[in-house]
Protein backbone atom coordinates (compact mmCIF):
# COMPACT_ATOMS: atom_id res chain seq x y z
CA UNK A 1 0.00 0.00 0.00
CA UNK A 2 1.35 3.44 -0.93
CA UNK A 3 1.82 6.07 1.77
CA UNK A 4 -1.38 7.87 2.76
CA UNK A 5 -1.31 11.56 1.84
CA UNK A 6 -2.56 14.09 4.35
CA UNK A 7 -3.53 17.62 3.25
CA UNK A 8 -3.37 20.53 5.66
CA UNK A 9 -5.90 22.93 4.20
CA UNK A 10 -5.44 26.63 4.97
CA UNK A 11 -8.99 27.72 5.76
CA UNK A 12 -8.64 31.48 5.23
CA UNK A 13 -7.57 33.64 2.30
CA UNK A 14 -7.54 37.09 3.96
CA UNK A 15 -4.42 39.19 3.44
CA UNK A 16 -4.10 39.62 7.22
CA UNK A 17 -4.88 36.01 8.07
CA UNK A 18 -3.41 34.24 11.10
CA UNK A 19 -3.88 30.86 9.42
CA UNK A 20 -0.29 30.58 8.18
CA UNK A 21 1.00 30.34 11.75
CA UNK A 22 -0.97 27.25 12.86
CA UNK A 23 -0.63 25.75 9.39
CA UNK A 24 3.17 25.74 9.46
CA UNK A 25 3.19 24.61 13.09
CA UNK A 26 0.90 21.59 12.60
CA UNK A 27 2.65 20.69 9.33
CA UNK A 28 6.01 20.64 11.10
CA UNK A 29 4.64 18.43 13.87
CA UNK A 30 3.17 16.02 11.33
CA UNK A 31 6.32 15.89 9.20
CA UNK A 32 8.87 15.35 11.99
CA UNK A 33 6.87 12.83 14.02
CA UNK A 34 8.95 9.63 13.87
CA UNK A 35 5.80 7.55 14.33
CA UNK A 36 4.45 8.94 11.08
CA UNK A 37 7.28 8.30 8.65
CA UNK A 38 4.71 6.30 6.69
CA UNK A 39 2.55 9.29 5.75
CA UNK A 40 3.11 12.22 3.40
CA UNK A 41 1.96 15.70 4.39
CA UNK A 42 1.28 18.66 2.10
CA UNK A 43 -0.08 22.16 2.71
CA UNK A 44 -2.96 23.14 0.40
CA UNK A 45 -3.71 26.88 0.29
CA UNK A 46 -7.18 28.03 -0.76
CA UNK A 47 -5.53 31.14 -2.21
CA UNK A 48 -4.31 28.87 -5.01
CA UNK A 49 -7.91 27.92 -5.81
CA UNK A 50 -9.89 31.19 -6.23
CA UNK A 51 -13.31 29.57 -6.30
CA UNK A 52 -16.38 31.74 -6.95
CA UNK A 53 -19.25 31.42 -4.51
CA UNK A 54 -21.01 28.17 -5.36
CA UNK A 55 -23.00 28.71 -8.53
CA UNK A 56 -23.25 25.30 -10.19
CA UNK A 57 -26.59 23.75 -11.16
CA UNK A 58 -26.09 21.08 -8.47
CA UNK A 59 -23.47 19.44 -6.30
CA UNK A 60 -20.66 17.75 -8.19
CA UNK A 61 -21.94 14.52 -6.60
CA UNK A 62 -24.73 14.68 -9.18
CA UNK A 63 -23.59 16.98 -12.01
CA UNK A 64 -19.99 17.69 -13.14
CA UNK A 65 -18.85 21.21 -12.27
CA UNK A 66 -18.40 23.58 -15.19
CA UNK A 67 -15.99 25.98 -13.46
CA UNK A 68 -12.33 25.27 -14.32
CA UNK A 69 -11.07 26.18 -10.85
CA UNK A 70 -13.68 23.89 -9.31
CA UNK A 71 -12.55 21.02 -11.50
CA UNK A 72 -8.93 21.65 -10.51
CA UNK A 73 -9.92 21.83 -6.84
CA UNK A 74 -11.80 18.53 -7.02
CA UNK A 75 -8.81 16.80 -8.60
CA UNK A 76 -6.59 18.19 -5.84
CA UNK A 77 -8.89 17.00 -3.05
CA UNK A 78 -9.05 13.55 -4.66
CA UNK A 79 -5.27 13.17 -4.27
CA UNK A 80 -5.48 12.93 -0.47
CA UNK A 81 -6.38 10.27 2.05
CA UNK A 82 -7.02 12.58 4.99
CA UNK A 83 -7.35 16.25 5.89
CA UNK A 84 -6.49 18.70 8.65
CA UNK A 85 -8.28 22.04 8.29
CA UNK A 86 -7.27 25.29 9.95
CA UNK A 87 -10.51 26.86 11.10
CA UNK A 88 -10.87 30.50 12.06
CA UNK A 89 -14.12 31.40 13.81
CA UNK A 90 -16.20 34.25 12.43
CA UNK A 91 -19.54 35.02 14.11
CA UNK A 92 -19.74 31.57 15.73
CA UNK A 93 -18.96 29.73 12.50
CA UNK A 94 -16.22 28.84 10.00
CA UNK A 95 -14.98 31.14 7.28
CA UNK A 96 -17.18 31.44 4.20
CA UNK A 97 -14.25 30.62 1.92
CA UNK A 98 -13.65 27.28 3.68
CA UNK A 99 -17.31 26.24 3.65
CA UNK A 100 -17.47 27.22 -0.03
CA UNK A 101 -14.42 25.10 -0.85
CA UNK A 102 -15.92 22.15 1.01
CA UNK A 103 -19.15 22.52 -0.99
CA UNK A 104 -17.28 22.59 -4.29
CA UNK A 105 -16.19 18.97 -3.88
CA UNK A 106 -18.31 15.95 -3.00
CA UNK A 107 -17.26 12.35 -3.61
CA UNK A 108 -13.61 13.37 -3.30
CA UNK A 109 -14.11 13.79 0.48
CA UNK A 110 -15.85 10.45 1.05
CA UNK A 111 -14.48 7.83 3.47
CA UNK A 112 -11.52 9.96 4.56
CA UNK A 113 -10.69 11.40 8.00
CA UNK A 114 -10.98 15.08 8.90
CA UNK A 115 -9.26 16.91 11.75
CA UNK A 116 -9.35 20.55 12.79
CA UNK A 117 -7.11 23.26 14.22
CA UNK A 118 -9.45 25.96 15.48
CA UNK A 119 -8.59 29.46 16.64
CA UNK A 120 -10.34 32.64 17.63
CA UNK A 121 -13.17 33.07 20.11
CA UNK A 122 -13.35 30.02 22.44
CA UNK A 123 -10.58 28.44 20.40
CA UNK A 124 -12.66 28.19 17.26
CA UNK A 125 -14.79 25.49 18.95
CA UNK A 126 -18.07 26.58 17.38
CA UNK A 127 -16.55 26.75 13.90
CA UNK A 128 -15.07 23.27 14.38
CA UNK A 129 -18.38 21.83 15.57
CA UNK A 130 -20.12 23.12 12.45
CA UNK A 131 -17.36 21.72 10.26
CA UNK A 132 -17.76 18.32 11.91
CA UNK A 133 -21.41 18.30 10.80
CA UNK A 134 -20.42 19.18 7.23
CA UNK A 135 -17.80 16.42 7.30
CA UNK A 136 -20.32 13.80 8.39
CA UNK A 137 -22.69 14.80 5.59
CA UNK A 138 -19.83 14.28 3.12
CA UNK A 139 -19.21 10.78 4.53
CA UNK A 140 -15.95 11.81 6.12
CA UNK A 141 -14.73 10.53 9.48
CA UNK A 142 -14.14 13.56 11.75
CA UNK A 143 -11.72 12.56 14.50
CA UNK A 144 -12.32 13.31 18.18
CA UNK A 145 -8.98 15.02 18.80
CA UNK A 146 -8.69 18.68 17.83
CA UNK A 147 -6.55 21.74 18.53
CA UNK A 148 -8.28 24.80 19.97
CA UNK A 149 -6.08 27.90 20.17
CA UNK A 150 -7.92 29.90 22.81
CA UNK A 151 -8.15 33.68 22.73
CA UNK A 152 -5.36 34.31 25.25
CA UNK A 153 -2.92 32.04 23.41
CA UNK A 154 -4.03 33.48 20.08
CA UNK A 155 -3.29 37.03 21.21
CA UNK A 156 0.05 36.08 22.76
CA UNK A 157 1.18 34.48 19.51
CA UNK A 158 -0.30 37.20 17.30
CA UNK A 159 1.47 39.89 19.29
CA UNK A 160 4.79 38.03 19.17
CA UNK A 161 4.97 37.30 22.90
CA UNK A 162 5.01 33.52 22.35
CA UNK A 163 5.16 30.94 19.59
CA UNK A 164 2.75 28.03 19.29
CA UNK A 165 5.58 25.59 19.89
CA UNK A 166 6.14 27.24 23.29
CA UNK A 167 2.67 26.16 24.46
CA UNK A 168 2.94 22.56 25.62
CA UNK A 169 -0.80 21.99 25.99
CA UNK A 170 -1.20 22.87 22.30
CA UNK A 171 1.73 20.69 21.28
CA UNK A 172 0.10 17.75 23.05
CA UNK A 173 -3.24 18.43 21.39
CA UNK A 174 -1.54 18.71 17.99
CA UNK A 175 0.27 15.39 18.45
CA UNK A 176 -3.00 13.67 19.37
CA UNK A 177 -4.71 15.19 16.33
CA UNK A 178 -1.98 14.07 13.93
CA UNK A 179 -2.01 10.58 15.46
CA UNK A 180 -5.77 10.25 14.99
CA UNK A 181 -5.83 11.55 11.43
CA UNK A 182 -2.87 9.35 10.45
CA UNK A 183 -4.44 6.23 11.98
CA UNK A 184 -7.77 6.76 10.27
CA UNK A 185 -6.13 7.71 6.97
CA UNK A 186 -4.25 4.40 6.93
CA UNK A 187 -7.27 2.35 7.95
CA UNK A 188 -9.69 3.97 5.53
CA UNK A 189 -7.20 3.92 2.64
CA UNK A 190 -6.77 0.18 3.18
CA UNK A 191 -10.54 -0.26 3.17
CA UNK A 192 -11.01 1.85 0.04
CA UNK A 193 -8.21 0.00 -1.77
CA UNK A 194 -9.81 -3.35 -0.85
CA UNK A 195 -13.13 -2.08 -2.16
CA UNK A 196 -11.53 -1.22 -5.51
CA UNK A 197 -10.00 -4.71 -5.75
CA UNK A 198 -13.35 -6.31 -4.95
CA UNK A 199 -15.04 -4.26 -7.67
CA UNK A 200 -12.35 -5.26 -10.18
CA UNK A 201 -12.80 -8.95 -9.32
CA UNK A 202 -16.56 -8.68 -9.71
CA UNK A 203 -16.15 -6.94 -13.09
CA UNK A 204 -13.68 -9.54 -14.40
Amino acid sequence: MSKPKIAIIVGSTRAARFADVPTQWIAKIAKIAKSHADIDVEVVDLRDFPLPFFDEVASSAWVPSTNEVAQRWQKKVAEYDGFIFTAAEYNHGPTAVLKNAIDYAANEWNKKPAGFVGYGSVGGARAVEQLRLHAVELQMAPVKSAVHIAWGDFLAVRQGEKKLEDLEHLNQAAAALVNDVAWWAKALKKARDAEVVDDEIKAA
